[in-house]
């Protein structure tokens, strides 16, 4: 366990025990904790709640592994389970905040710990609950970022797939794909259970002026990141009806050769079968060259001709190479 310890609103980041993090938790007025937890739950470990002193009660989803998006409003405190993207994966960041502190638990390394390191020098927020938003809009900043460079990825996808198909783009379109319906799948659930909450926060007299405006730039934004990533969803699917409607097109052009191919040797091949079969007119009234030369090639030399005038007339050649 990684327990770091940050002084507001000086912004003094050490790197602490648990036993002085819960003595800081309990003594100072303004101060932000964050444990990293190793990725594998160790079996018979203490709850997180417990072993910084912050009580048990309604607690024990802090730091439980594998646990959904949360969003709860418990008397003095409340409690979030926040969706963050890290790296290829969707990382979850436990929230406990109060009046007098903010703590975050999470497996793993998470990129979010360092940005909001840089976000508070710069941002200075007055409290915890301006932190908190200030979390809050760092997740969503990790979603967005995501949504974006997939979506650029896929357009210039789609214009490769203009200029030449490959099997790998269909693969990686599925990728994205992929990609955007993770991202929808963890962000949506964690909007609307915030909303919820924030929504029966702004309605009570108590709540102050300064945290509705932090609270509806949330989901103002929250709106924005979902709207970006139905977007990417969208350009996927036109970028993969895009290399269908390619392929189609190709599959028709070479659909029509073989019609033309047809057109030609179809009537050349019954006339060769025709004549190939050996029955009595054929073996006992056809005896001369002559008359083998104007059936058997004659006729061959008309059909071909003809055919061939079909297509001219039908401008079928004419289009194939437009087509090309």
């Amino acid at each position: 366990m990684i327990v770091t310890v940050v002084s507001m609103p000086e912004v003094a980041v050490t790197r602490t025990d648990v036993a002085e993090a819960r003595d800081r938790l309990a003594a100072d007025r303004f101060v932000l904790v964050d444990i990293e937890l190793p990725v594998q739950p160790q079996a018979g470990a203490r709850p997180v709640a417990e072993q910084l002193g912050l009580g048990a009660e309604n607690l024990d989803w802090f730091g439980r592994a594998d646990e959904p998006p949360r969003a709860e409003y418990l008397g003095d405190r409340a409690g979030f389970v926040v969706p963050v993207v890290h790296e290829e994966q969707i990382a979850h960041i436990h929230v406990l905040v109060t009046e007098s502190y903010l703590a975050t638990v999470h497996r793993g390394q998470a990129d979010l710990a360092r940005t909001m390191t840089a976000a508070l020098l710069h941002e200075r927020p007055s409290d915890t609950v301006a932190v908190l938003f200030l979390l809050l809009g760092e997740a969503l900043g990790t979603f967005r970022r995501a949504a974006v460079r997939a979506l650029l990825e896929t357009e210039d996808l789609e214009d490769r797939i203009f200029e030449e198909r490959r099997p790998e783009q269909v693969y990686r379109l599925a990728q994205l794909r992929r990609r955007a319906g993770v991202l929808h799948h963890f962000l949506r659930p964690f909007l609307e259970v915030t909303d919820e909450v924030l929504t029966r926060r702004m309605m009570s007299a108590s709540f102050p002026v300064e945290r509705q405006r932090l609270a509806r730039e949330f989901q103002t934004s929250g709106r924005l990141v979902l709207a970006d990533i139905e977007s990417l969803q969208e350009a996927n699917r036109r970028a993969s009806a895009s290399y269908s409607s390619l392929v189609a097109d190709e599959q028709n052009g070479v659909i029509n050769r073989l019609a033309i191919v047809s057109v030609v040797f179809l009537p050349l091949s019954f006339l060769t079968g025709f004549f190939g079969m050996n029955f009595t007119f054929l073996t006992d009234k056809l005896e001369s060259r002559d008359e083998f030369w104007l059936l058997a090639v004659g006729l061959q030399v008309l059909v071909l001709f003809g055919s061939l005038y079909v297509l001219h007339r039908t401008r079928i050649w004419r289009r194939l190479r437009q087509d090309d």
